[in-house]
């Protein structure tokens, strides 16, 4: 099985379990809101959601990081020359790998830390599964980081990143940029002023 195979299975699953997160945290906030509106509400809801939300935030940025969503400023990077792009790409992706690394690590040692302790609103919930979330997502997202590796890689040495907005749309950067300055020359010209010239 190909890298990009791979890749594609493992956004699928990501896509997956963002998916039930979302729809869990959907059903908690509903009922939540239901139980408030009918003046009997649940004692558990706020903490349950703050769990959920949690959960979504990590696997949301295990699966960006999968698709390469996270915000970025590839304009500037564009900017140097391949000889110096790479290097640039490449301790970037150190930079944050290091730091879920890090975050993994001390996670996990807060899931040791916490054994025996439960939620205060539903005791037969253990925090350690609450907390699960740090070391997994984190993980998770190194995963994500490494199978796209070679794609920075590609891309540093080649022609250069693209926006992932103008990515997913299918744009090329080039007929942005080309399509904006025609926009601004249209503009200029609607309105009967003309771009000055130097030492005019």
């Amino acid at each position: 099985m190909s890298l990009h195979k791979i890749k594609a299975a493992y956004q699928k699953l990501l896509e997956f379990i963002v998916f039930l997160n979302v729809v869990a945290l959907s059903g908690v906030v509903i009922v939540g809101f239901m139980s408030r509106l009918l003046g009997s509400p649940f004692s558990w809801y706020d903490e349950v959601a703050s769990v959920g939300l949690a959960w979504l935030t990590y696997y949301g940025a295990a699966l960006a990081a999968a698709k390469g969503a996270h915000i970025t400023c590839p304009s500037i990077i564009n900017m140097a020359p391949p000889s110096l792009r790479l290097p640039v790409a490449l301790l970037a992706e150190a930079i944050t790998m290091a730091f879920f690394v890090l975050l993994g690590y001390t996670g996990y040692q807060v899931v040791v830390i916490l054994e025996g302790s439960t939620l205060v609103s539903l005791t037969s919930v253990s925090l350690q599964l609450t907390q699960s979330v740090i070391p997994i997502g984190s993980a998770l997202f190194i995963i994500a980081q490494l199978m796209r590796l070679p794609e920075v890689i590609a891309s540093a040495r080649g022609a250069g990143f693209i926006d992932h907005e103008l990515e997913e749309a299918g744009i090329n950067p080039d007929d942005a940029s080309e399509e904006e300055e025609r926009g601004a020359h249209r503009a200029l010209n609607e309105t009967g002023a003309h771009p000055r010239t130097p030492g005019a």
